[in-house]
């Protein structure tokens, strides 16, 4: 038996045979060409770009009636790589300087694009990197005349992979897929997002998965815990059996009413928000009883446009969102991206930045010519009386000061132009970098609202990357240093007489939540699936209780204690509702 800890990026608990599909490899012949036929090599490149993006289409429509139109985005990165000039340019430049083929030349190219982007540490780029990767394969089979790959699952079975491109899984048959297992990848990878809108259960970042699973093998996946056992003792298989029945159990066993309010049983109400990325997610909003939007990314707007989004487009957008979540509140998180991801655009020159570099209200402040017309238009979709508005990454005072300095410049534009705005609308700061952690007290007094972002307070608190499998297992939410952040936001947050809300994964993890209650939290925002089992929570627990064991937990030393203790204290008080709504 071998156990392989990863990253569980779509829950749940399946046992079965596995089904490796393996890198695909390609021989790339050298040949030396004649100057007349340098016309003919560029053509065939033209050529097969030009079908390669048909077939991109075709597959992006599959997806879009399959999953969704959110999933179906993930192939704008692909036609943007097929367009990408400068990568069109550097292999004619190829072509014609060195004389050889087309097919060595844009291999070439590529390898020169992959080595520079793999040495960068961003995430979204290393997402880029499997696009490149993904396309160049598309290409190079139609120039050597390579058929595709095909993969055929006759029966139910676990896929294991090194990766999974969007296009390898869009072919496979969905019904018969028990889980995904990869060597690399993280929680934004392609592979976790098919794998969340698929409710199938998936552990990324495995490292050397299909170094031990050759295919055919018994293998459990834990994604509740992130773990894989290849070929597991009998001991192994009647404990996991047991586990997938109870979390098959638990998740289907939570029923409660929309407009059911998230109050303990003291009478302390919280509120229990959705996070949505695209407006096509509000029928998730209603479905699942959440009260209000307490983050909506606007980064869709701005990614994978040949062109930035005019004022009135993003105001559409944004007034939609606040319309249809009335009487409901909706906070719009301004553009949380940087300068690497425009870089197919000529209004925003060339940029490539690491993670640490120009992001969000950096980028936004850099840019007040691209970040003003997006704050008009949030203004503008602010006279429906029910948004807010949220700046991300902010790491001190002054940021948050320039920040309301555009807006002031803003507001009084739209008063000279007679376009109404709510003149008190609502201002606040995410904190995501311990440096705004813990400078709370400064920053509560020049905002109205915070919302915590763990998934980056996390990764810059404990120095870890989330999607590096290498050190993926230093990534711990319960953390105590990481939980006295958190803390101190709270704290500041009821000193100075703000809300204080949060939006990252802690929100919807159960144990969390229930310590979040306790510190004070006055929101949690979270993926629309999760939010009937956190109402569920609130409602069967005491206030005070959760205040007693937050006193106790933020004072010990190691997460392992932090979590065991939160888990016997929910025991204690859900009883034999315990599995059902922790899931385990």
């Amino acid at each position: 038996m071998i156990k392989l800890k990863g990253i569980a990026v779509s829950s749940g608990v399946v046992i079965g045979k596995a089904f490796c599909i393996r890198k695909e490899e390609f021989v790339i012949p050298k040949i030396r060409i004649n100057y007349e036929d340098i016309s003919r090599e560029i053509y065939r490149l033209e050529e097969a770009l030009i079908d390669t993006r048909k077939e991109i289409v075709t597959i992006q429509e599959k997806i879009s009636k399959e999953l969704g139109f959110t999933e179906a985005k993930i192939f704008e990165a692909h036609l943007l790589v097929i367009e990408d000039r400068l990568l069109i340019e550097d292999v004619i430049k190829r072509i014609k300087k060195e004389r050889v083929n087309v097919e060595f030349a844009f291999s070439e190219s590529i390898k020169k694009y992959i080595d520079i982007l793999s040495k960068l540490e961003d995430d979204y780029i290393r997402e880029r990197v499997v696009d490149i990767e993904d396309i160049s394969k598309r290409v190079l089979r139609r120039l050597l005349h390579h058929s595709p790959s095909k993969y055929e699952l006759k029966e139910k079975m676990i896929i294991v992979a090194h990766d999974l491109s969007p296009s390898e899984t869009a072919y496979l048959s969905k019904s018969n897929i028990l889980g995904f297992v990869t060597d690399i990848g993280g929680v934004t990878s392609h592979t976790a997002i098919i794998a969340r809108s698929l409710s199938i259960p998936a552990v990324v970042g495995l490292e050397k998965a299909t170094t031990h699973i050759k295919g055919g093998e018994t293998i459990i996946v834990d994604a509740t815990q992130g773990v894989v056992i290849v070929e597991p003792t009998s001991s192994s298989l009647r404990y996991y059996r047991k586990k997938a029945k109870e979390f098959f159990k638990s998740t289907k066993l939570i029923h409660i009413p929309k407009s059911a309010k998230a109050i303990t049983l003291d009478g302390r109400e919280i509120t229990v928000s959705a996070n949505i990325e695209i407006p096509e997610e509000l029928p998730l909003v209603e479905k699942f009883g959440a009260e209000g939007i307490g983050l909506y990314r606007t980064e869709y707007l701005f990614l994978g446009k040949k062109s930035l989004p005019s004022e009135e487009e993003q105001y559409r957008a944004y007034v939609n969102v606040a319309r249809r979540v009335k009487p409901y509140e909706v906070i719009i998180r301004t553009i949380d991206i940087g300068g690497d991801k425009f870089l197919s655009r000529p209004e925003v020159p060339v940029e490539i930045t690491p993670f640490l570099g120009s992001r969000a209200i950096r980028f936004c402040l850099a840019k007040p010519e691209i970040f003003k017309i997006q704050l008009r238009a949030i203004l503008r979709a602010s006279s429906e009386r029910n948004v807010k508005l949220m700046f991300p990454m902010i790491s001190g005072l002054e940021e948050l000061l320039l920040t309301k300095k555009l807006i002031r410049e803003c507001e009084e534009e739209l008063r000279e132009e007679g376009k109404s705005f709510d003149e008190k609308i609502s201002i606040g700061a995410m904190i995501e970098v311990p440096s705004a952690a813990l400078v709370a007290d400064t920053l509560a007094k020049e905002s109205n609202f915070f919302s915590i972002g763990t998934n980056d307070l996390i990764q810059y608190s404990l120095a870890v990357d989330r999607g590096d499998e290498k050190v993926a297992y230093l990534y711990e939410p319960a953390h105590p240093g990481v939980l006295k952040l958190i803390k101190n936001v709270i704290d500041a947050g009821q000193r100075n007489n703000i809300w204080v809300g949060m939006c990252g994964e802690m929100a919807g993890e159960p144990i969390f939540a229930f310590l979040l209650l306790g510190l004070g939290i006055n929101e949690l925002s979270m993926s629309p699936p999760l939010i009937p089992r956190i109402k569920e929570l609130i409602r069967k627990v005491k206030f005070s209780y959760a205040c007693e064991v937050a006193k106790e937990v933020i004072n010990l030393s190691t997460p392992r204690e932090i979590e065991k203790k939160l888990q016997e204290a929910l025991k204690n008080v859900l009883k034999e509702d315990f599995a059902k709504i922790i899931g385990v």
